[in-house]
């Protein structure tokens, strides 16, 4: 596992240098270099405790999943396992899609599990992130639209955020009545490509497709197990709603430290419709959440190009290497098979 992450994340940040490069061809780097060095350090310190928050509360919402499925576990040990789990998604490509599997991992190493069942808690803790974000982007939006004159990006930023919400709570319902076929559907589909590569690579052996209908099972039963707390699930969802309120305001306070502020609405929908750069094949979405953020913060502010790069350059920069150097401890105590 340790060679496996470590060849993924050099494969990952080697894909980023093209990215910044091309993003750096358009943009003079000298004025983004002086108002990095005119920001205030106190507000960037504050910039730093709201990072820290949106991994508190985040890492809150994992243990409240948690503790729906009888596994218990601490504050402090939930935001080091959550700190992880963001560890995993920010170094391997396709951003969480490729960083669930390894969490999963971690949640089942560290409070003692079945790998499908940390896989459907974590699994439930992104979808629920998915609620308040398009809350918020929608609220965000609107205010904006009251406010201002409606652009037309913001247009298409409206149009394309209510698409994917149709899309994605569409589908959710689809697969959620549906998943007796899914399982059905699934596991055959895995145990033939299973076949497949075990007949390719030497010394691999397939499991059966009735021991992957098994895993396919358990893991839905525990999704089934989360949606019987309705509760439990509103302060999930509470603190999933602190979390990208704490993004908002880091985001907020970058700019402030430049000396520059914008409505805190523009950051409430920047912020969701730009991490969803981060399904592409780069750790973390480094480059492509910050190249859609800085175009969308160009394009509806009158800020100047360069003090948004910079204030974007700040928030990602902790946003990314904040969990980055906390998860990335824990992920080497897990695999060294301390206990967290």
């Amino acid at each position: 596992m340790d060679r496996s992450l470590i060849q993924k994340s050099f494969f990952g940040l080697l894909l980023t240098i093209p990215v910044f490069g091309v993003l750096f061809l358009f943009i003079d780097i000298k004025p983004v270099l002086t108002a990095l060095q005119q920001a205030e350090q106190t507000i960037i310190g504050f910039v730093v405790v709201a990072v820290l928050g949106w991994l508190l509360a985040w890492s809150l919402s994992l243990r409240t999943v948690l503790r729906v499925l009888d596994v218990p576990l601490s504050i402090p040990r939930s935001f080091f396992l959550f700190s992880g789990a963001t560890f995993s998604n920010n170094v391997t490509p396709f951003g969480q899609a490729g960083g669930e599997p390894i969490t999963a991992y971690l949640i089942s190493q560290a409070s003692k599990t079945k790998y499908e069942t940390g896989l459907a808690a974590i699994a439930s803790v992104d979808t629920l992130n998915f609620v308040p974000s398009f809350v918020f982007a929608v609220v965000g939006i609107g205010y904006y639209a009251t406010v201002l004159t409606l652009t037309s990006h913001m247009k298409s930023a409206a149009i394309f955020l209510s698409g994917l919400g149709i899309l994605i709570f569409g589908g959710g319902y689809y697969l959620w009545v549906s998943r007796r076929a899914v399982e059905h559907h699934l596991s055959a589909g895995l145990a033939m490509v299973a076949h497949r590569i075990a007949s390719i690579v030497p010394r691999v052996s397939a499991p059966n497709r009735d021991t992957i209908r098994k895993r396919i099972r358990h893991f839905i039963q525990t999704i089934e197990q989360i949606a019987t707390s309705p509760l439990q699930l509103v302060f999930a969802l509470g603190y999933s709603g602190a979390g990208w309120l704490f993004q908002a305001s880091a985001l907020w306070l970058a700019f402030y430290a430049i000396g520059t502020t914008i409505p805190f609405s523009v950051v409430l929908f920047a912020i969701p419709i730009s991490a969803i750069a981060g399904v592409t094949p780069l750790p973390g979405g480094a480059g492509g959440i910050e190249s859609v953020l800085i175009a969308l913060l160009v394009s509806v502010t009158s800020v100047e190009s360069a003090i948004v790069v910079a204030a974007v350059l700040i928030f990602r920069g902790l946003v990314y290497w904040v969990p980055t150097m906390i998860g990335g401890s824990v992920v080497a105590a897990v695999t060294a098979k301390r206990v967290i």
